[in-house]
């Protein structure tokens, strides 16, 4: 398995264990808000569940760009090193 591949099934562990969805229910293009039911309090502890996985301090400003499975998938792509 590839590191792009573990950071994606691992932040959809992430999202599936804060929102209490089933990760086989998770699609890369759902929205965390609109499909996914997540509120305000939900994003805040998902974003820091994935802080503290990927040892990562998500800024603000990146957070509020984060709409879709797929956009915080890619956010955590670039901020990790290949080797994790």
């Amino acid at each position: 398995m590839s590191d792009k591949q573990q950071i994606e099934e691992r932040v959809k562990a992430i999202v599936s264990a804060q929102l209490q969805v089933p990760v086989t229910d998770i699609r890369n293009e759902d929205t965390i808000v609109a499909v996914l039911g997540a509120d305000s309090l939900d994003e805040v502890e998902m974003l820091m569940a994935i802080e503290d996985d990927f040892g990562l301090d998500i800024l603000d400003e990146d957070a509020e760009s984060f709409k879709t499975v797929q956009s915080i998938i890619d956010y955590v792509k670039g901020k990790v090193p290949a080797t994790v």
